[in-house]
């Protein structure tokens, strides 16, 4: 009788047992898995304004489950970073090196998103006296006045989408960089050309420190100016040569399988929304005095638009944004 107790009572036991780890193996089973985070790659100048921080709120609070990460760094290094497969879509703004990102097949479905201005910041006394110029006469002038030791000129040297838009702007007036660079100014002794190295904040501060002039997006100059991290003004304004286009190009899954590729394909018709787009028409205007970036889609309504012309020469590939051939899946947006 002793045993049969004994046994009953493990019986028992190891029902108990089971049924607990029973339990526990059906909640496992049909817990929800949760949705690996978006890895956005992009660049310095859109991350450093606050504005992708509104952005990566928004689109997480109207997608549940989603989560949303950036990487920012300059777009030379962005690109890379989807190169290898740490990222699932890029955000940057250096047409060529874009082209060749899609065309090396690790990008699909670029859209073009908003533009702004490269502008020419320099100190309030302008020794190289450029004030006025057009970007390509400004920059012959810099270099013989950087010569005469009258003017220092800091650039990014990362490549960067500002650094390969100032690479194209002196190579569009007719001076090799390669040359500038090793140029000595025979009054300073010293070079009168300086790469950075670093992002656009820390290249405009080491240009406040120099007393020198450099090439920035518009948005990031505005906010450390408003800010009063530097005070350097604008001594040559924005035109065609100058024109800054931010683009958004998902990664191939056929590339990189594990690419999180429908919540990117979402963020990226996300970004094409009248909410987005009417974020950019007004965002920066009340604390910095002026708009950091303008809306891309707004622009396509006037066929007159001469921005739509310059966008068209400087960032479309083959004639359009994306050509069909670099298109994956892409729903609706393309129309």
């Amino acid at each position: 009788m002793l045993g049969f107790k004994i046994n009953q009572t493990r019986f028992a036991i190891a029902l108990v047992l089971g049924l607990v780890i029973t339990g526990g193996l059906l909640r496992v089973a049909t817990r929800p898995i949760p949705t690996p985070p978006l890895i956005i790659s992009t660049t310095t100048s859109l991350y450093e304004t606050g504005l992708l921080d509104e952005l990566k709120e928004s689109f997480e609070s109207e997608t549940p489950g989603a989560t949303v990460l950036f990487i920012s760094q300059g777009t030379g290094l962005a690109i890379e970073t989807a190169r290898r497969g740490d990222a699932d879509m890029i955000l940057v703004h250096s047409p060529s090196q874009e082209k060749g990102f899609i065309e090396s097949g690790h990008g699909v479905n670029r859209k073009v998103i908003a533009y702004n201005y490269f502008i020419i910041v320099a100190p309030e006394s302008d020794p190289a006296g450029i004030s006025g110029l057009n970007p390509l006469d400004a920059l012959l002038k810099l270099q013989e006045e950087g010569m005469n030791g009258n003017a220092v000129w800091v650039s990014r040297g990362d490549n960067s989408g500002t650094h390969s838009k100032e690479k194209g702007l002196w190579g569009a007036a007719g001076l090799d960089l390669d040359e500038i660079t090793a140029q000595e100014s025979p009054v300073m002794g010293a070079p009168w050309y300086i790469e950075a190295g670093a992002g656009m904040t820390a290249t405009l501060q080491l240009a406040n420190e120099k007393d020198a002039y450099t090439l920035t997006d518009m948005a990031t100059y505005l906010k450390n100016h408003e800010n009063g991290n530097i005070e350097l003004v604008k001594v040559v304004d924005s035109g065609m040569e100058t024109l800054n286009v931010y683009s958004a190009i998902l990664c191939n899954p056929e590339v990189n399988p594990d690419t999180n590729y429908d919540v990117a394909l979402d963020f990226i018709s996300f970004l094409l929304t009248d909410e987005v787009q009417d974020l950019l028409e007004v965002y920066g205007a009340e604390e910095y005095g002026s708009t950091l970036f303008k809306p891309w889609l707004p622009e396509l309504e006037n066929s007159d638009s001469e921005i739509v012309q310059w966008v068209e020469e400087y960032a479309f590939i083959e004639g359009t944004e994306c050509p069909e051939i670099y298109r994956y899946q892409s729903g609706d947006l393309y129309g």
